[in-house]
């Protein structure tokens, strides 16, 4: 706690107890110690006018956000439900076995975009609805580096392939995996009925 200053008051009325008490060692001080006055305030100028000019006027009325690409969970869930909503809600609850299993664990993406367009395309034509695409969550890079890169490639690249010809005719939904299946590091993929 700061202590504040005396007013100019209080500094006169201790002056004059100084005066009238009894000193304990009439020998130390000869005179009385001066006290110093606080400092006066000081007083704002006004800041001078100039024709013409009006202080922010150019400034921007609100600061821009940051408009930040949602994260790839984030628009998974929130994209619109396309197959039985009965079904979605008990493939999310991870109720629906997956009728087959694609791991891309250690590919890199050169070798896992051919993968997976082959096994997506093969799961329908075998006449399979459900299947699980299991990609990892990704490792954290040894070198931030001054411009952030996304945690695990495959991770964000395989719901834009699926979403891309040849695939996208095959998908009906996509949707993050339950825990039980592989969590955020899976995805489901619900396909089309072959016609």
């Amino acid at each position: 706690m700061t202590r504040r200053k005396l007013t100019a008051d209080e500094i006169d009325l201790w002056q004059e107890v100084v005066k009238k008490a009894e000193r304990l060692h009439p020998g130390a001080h000869s005179s009385v110690p001066a006290l110093s006055l606080p400092k006066p305030k000081p007083m704002k100028q006004p800041i001078p006018r100039i024709e013409g000019f009006e202080f922010g006027s150019r400034a921007r009325q609100k600061p821009f956000k940051h408009d930040l690409k949602p994260a790839v969970t984030d628009r998974l869930f929130s994209a619109p439900v396309q197959m039985d909503k009965k079904a979605f809600t008990r493939m999310k609850r991870g109720k629906l076995r997956p009728e087959g299993k694609l791991d891309l664990h250690g590919m890199r993406v050169d070798s896992a975009h051919p993968a997976l367009t082959r096994f997506i395309l093969s799961a329908q034509a075998s006449g399979k609805r459900l299947v699980l695409v299991v990609t990892g969550k990704g490792k954290d890079r040894d070198e931030p580096g001054p411009i952030p890169t996304p945690r695990g490639v495959l991770r964000h690249q395989v719901p834009q392939w699926l979403a891309l010809s040849p695939l996208a005719q095959a998908v009906l939904q996509i949707t993050p995996a339950h825990i039980s299946h592989g969590g955020t590091g899976a995805y489901y993929v619900y396909l089309r009925r072959t016609r």
